[in-house]
């Protein structure tokens, strides 16, 4: 884990998707947070110690989704299937099948395997099975101000985690798409789904895998902006307990029959012609129950006082 020292940054922006805004003076206190995203190795340790069956593994619950047909009824999860040809960007059932069989051991169905994939970072975890690999290995997920304030790594305000170009002098600094989503990856960065973590640079705090390779969750719930500051303050207060931003968040969302969380980094199918969400400020709602073959997850610990003067580097 990354000693992530506490301070105040701008989160969110004014300059892209619209439920990033408003741009605001956000602190948080100091925390620890996994180096990169869980990986497959990490989660069959957790796995193997705890007996943990994923919600992906298991038989969905027909009152919890009326209306559902039978036959759909079944463990699974959604896995990207690039098509052929697309009617617009607008249905992503276009590029989104629910495979029966798909899940984290099996990410693209019944018939895959994690062999060769144990350093790439878990998929198909729904928000359940993140919070229960975070109190096995005694963390939390992070808010969503932790996770930006640390996404950025001391960039205050610039456009990605390692400044204000997207490919600095050609080289790609994150696992994205390039080319025309869903229809045409060029592999300009080698890959075609996920990648080995850490196979992209760290950003100023020595993370890796802020940005791309798959979307994090983080605890807070969803909310289609940021909370506008009160009066002429700039400053948002801070729950001094969780870093959660006051007022980021909507406990249950009444109006929303699965509650949803933020998810936080974009992944290796954000393009620039679709999702260009490869930034600390972007952010997506996911429900708690899905799981998709492009969400992951790493964890934080909040930092007590005599942690303050220690390495910044802390092991697991």
């Amino acid at each position: 884990m990354v000693l992530i020292s506490g301070g105040t940054f701008l989160m969110g922006s004014d300059r892209h998707y619209q439920e990033e805004a408003p741009a605001h003076r956000v602190t948080v206190d100091g925390f620890l947070i996994d180096r990169g995203p869980v990986t497959n190795r990490q989660f069959l340790a957790f796995v193997t110690a705890t007996g943990h069956v994923t919600v992906a593994e298991k038989y969905p619950d027909p009152s919890a989704y009326p209306g559902a047909l039978p036959h759909m009824l079944q463990p699974g999860s959604l896995v990207f299937s690039p098509p052929a040809s697309v009617a617009g960007l607008d249905n992503a059932y276009q590029w989104w099948s629910y495979e029966f069989g798909a899940d984290w051991r099996h990410p693209l169905g019944s018939f895959s395997s994690i062999d060769g994939l144990l350093d790439h970072p878990v998929v198909h975890v729904a928000y359940a099975d993140a919070c229960a690999y975070a109190q096995w290995a005694g963390k939390s997920l992070p808010t969503e101000a932790e996770w930006e304030f640390a996404a950025r790594g001391g960039l205050d305000a610039a456009e990605y985690a390692w400044g204000d170009e997207f490919v600095p002098v050609g080289r790609h600094m994150a696992n994205t798409w390039q080319g025309r989503f869903p229809v045409e990856n060029l592999l300009a960065d080698g890959y075609l789904r996920t990648s080995p973590v850490g196979t992209f640079p760290p950003n100023g705090y020595g993370l890796v895998d802020m940005i791309g390779n798959v979307w994090e969750w983080t605890s807070d719930y969803w909310t289609e902006r940021h909370p506008q500051p009160a009066g002429k303050s700039c400053c948002i207060p801070v729950n001094p307990r969780t870093g959660t931003a006051a007022g980021s968040f909507d406990p249950g969302q009444p109006a929303v029959r699965i509650p949803r969380r933020v998810l936080k980094g974009g992944s290796h199918l954000c393009a620039p012609n679709y999702c260009r969400r490869y930034r600390p400020a972007a952010r997506h709602a996911e429900p708690e129950d899905t799981s998709t073959s492009h969400v992951g997850f790493r964890c934080v610990r909040r930092v007590v006082p005599a942690l303050a003067d220690s390495p910044a580097q802390i092991p697991e």
